[in-house]
């Protein structure tokens, strides 16, 4: 006697059933329903789809499901995050702030500063040089030690004022009988803030010097 294969039987032509063209190329939940309705139509009825694995599936594709929407909730919740964050930055508009710059912008009026050093020293000094790397002025700060503040006027050795524009600041000191380099950081007016994207975050506008990111802002003092 011949043995006849039900998937071989011309009277049992199941339609198939394809899911519609989705232009973004992922599955949603009708999706993923009519590829198991093709599996379940499709399957050998001697050997029907195990109710454990179909379960599985389901599960599995619950799971994925509930983690795209996860990201996309905290994709929401970090923009709105950061909208609130660029929101309390923009009070810093028309203040100064400190940053960790050995530069500043001298608008007419020359700018502030402080020189770190974390211990006693001696014979510190502020150098301001020019774009051309030239120095326009020395500023003696005597002894100190922590944050040691100085203030430039914009002017050179001869009080005559300087243009507009970058000057470079340099400071030295002596700490047991050796000549040594301190960190320097600069006060600057805030022109403006923005969001930025990847890790930066928000973004302070400083006049004349460009963009910081606001995690770099040392202190913040009215202008």
């Amino acid at each position: 006697m011949s043995t006849i294969n039900p998937l071989q039987n011309n009277y049992w032509q199941p339609e198939s059933v394809v899911p519609e063209s989705n232009n973004n190329q992922s599955l949603g939940q009708e999706d993923f329903f009519a590829l198991l309705t093709t599996q379940l139509q499709y399957q050998d009825p001697s050997k029907p789809v195990d109710n454990a694995e179909m379960i599985a599936q389901m599960a599995s594709f619950q799971t994925s499901e509930g983690i795209a929407e996860l990201g996309t909730k905290f994709d929401t919740m970090n923009s709105i995050m950061n909208s609130s964050a660029a929101l309390q930055a923009s009070t810093l508009v028309g203040q100064k702030v400190l940053v960790p710059l050995d530069y500043g912008y001298n608008s007419g009026q020359g700018f502030d500063g402080v020189a770190v050093t974390n211990a006693a020293a001696t014979n510190v000094k502020v150098t301001v040089e020019n774009a051309a790397g030239e120095t326009v002025k020395v500023i003696e700060l005597g002894e100190g030690s922590g944050n040691m503040p100085f203030s430039w006027d914009g002017t050179d050795s001869n009080g005559e004022p300087l243009p507009e524009g970058t000057y470079n600041i340099k400071v030295n000191g002596v700490q047991g009988g050796k000549e040594i380099s301190l960190p320097t950081a600069t006060y600057a007016n805030v022109g403006s803030v923005s969001l930025a994207g990847g890790t930066s975050g928000v973004v302070v506008n400083l006049e004349g010097l460009g963009g910081i990111a606001m995690s770099d802002v040392l202190e913040v003092s009215k202008a």
